[in-house]
């Protein structure tokens, strides 16, 4: 009778060995790219304090040196100290805010890359934080959410806004009030005539108030619908900021769904604002074209043009407001495209259907 051979211990095998050190591995990269996400978000706000508070204290700084006679030393020596430190550190919140961005995309890179290495090796797999199959991250969000996030993005785009146009103008205003209060006491012929700059300061600001307003909510939109209100539009946006636009209507000048024609409106209104702001484009082409099964809109500039990836996603396509703009027009079941290239314009396309 021979003696049983105890069996050998199962031995992980070399390529299991891997894998599992592929996942591994892959699991601390998303964890380590939800830390930059969050250090991203935290830093990008802090640069935006920043770039307010730098905008104030070189109104501030601009103020003083309009009366540099008047005005004592001390203050004079506190505005130059306060601009210089401002934007020192604006300085380096901005070199550590590209270095995360470089970082984010480097490691969602290798996170793709070790996720490939895990397909190939044991099939498709359920990983935390990667799409699978089936329903996309758009549709998986309910439509009532995405609603709601489109409305706080618009809400946070307009609160720059507001900050960067009228209350920007009002803060310049009280700044003024003061340097002629002070100018009373020393010089009034010139505090007559500072008084006569903040009365123009104020006839400009309530204008800017008043456009603002107007922007927002446009009364032609709902009395006489799109093609009207865009063409009075695009007259006041040259006429406001001197730059070259053309508008071209083909097809059917009709209404269609008022929220169908707000819709596109906003959206060639933040097009054109975008044209201007960010590709200091001189010149704008607006195309609307309508038949009875969809509305086409074409806005064309000749500004500097992006890399397409930076309007993918990033700062800059938060800043513009692409996203909020993309769900509007999917929410229609449209479609919008963006064609760019650096110093070759911009060109954004879009598609709803009627009715």
């Amino acid at each position: 009778m021979m003696d049983a051979t105890p069996a050998e211990p199962s031995q992980t095998s070399p390529f299991d060995q891997l894998l599992e050190n592929c996942r591994r591995e892959y699991q601390q990269v998303q964890t380590e790219l939800k830390e930059i996400d969050l250090l991203i978000k935290q830093t990008a706000a802090e640069v935006e304090r920043l770039v307010q508070r730098n905008a104030q204290a070189t109104t501030r700084l601009r103020q003083i040196e309009a009366t540099f006679d008047t005005v004592p030393r001390e203050d004079i020596r506190e505005a130059y100290t306060a601009v210089r430190e401002i934007q020192q550190r604006l300085f380096t919140m901005r070199g550590q805010l590209e270095k995360l961005q470089s970082d984010q995309k480097n490691l969602t890179r290798y996170a793709q890359f070790l996720r490939q290495v895990l397909e190939v090796g044991q099939g498709p797999l359920d990983l935390p934080g990667t799409p699978q199959e089936g329903p996309t991250e758009t549709e998986a969000i309910p439509p009532i959410v995405r609603v709601i996030e489109a409305q706080e993005r618009e809400r946070q785009r307009l609160a720059r806004r507001i900050h960067d146009g009228p209350a920007q103008s009002l803060t310049n205003l009280i700044l003024q009030a003061e340097i002629c209060e002070r100018l009373f006491e020393v010089d009034p012929k010139k505090a007559r005539s500072e008084l006569a700059n903040l009365k123009n300061a104020v006839v400009k600001t309530f204008k800017e108030v008043k456009d603002f307003i107007s922007t927002l909510r446009p009364m032609m939109l709902d009395d006489l619908g799109l093609i009207p209100t865009l063409r009075r539009y695009v007259e006041d946006f040259k006429e406001r900021h001197e730059i070259e636009v053309t508008l071209n209507i083909t097809g059917r000048e009709e209404r269609f769904a008022t929220y169908k024609e707000v819709t596109i409106f906003r959206v060639i209104q933040e097009l054109m604002t975008n044209a201007r702001e960010f590709s200091q484009a001189t010149a704008i082409q607006v195309g609307l074209d309508i038949d009875e099964h969809r509305v086409q809109v074409v806005v064309e500039d000749n500004g500097r043009g992006f890399e397409p990836e930076e309007l993918s996603n990033g700062p800059l396509a938060e800043q513009m407001g692409l996203d909020t703009m993309r769900e509007r027009i999917e929410m229609l079941q449209g479609r919008l495209r963006i064609d760019t290239q650096p110093g070759k314009g911009t060109r954004v396309t879009i598609e709803v259907p009627l009715p």
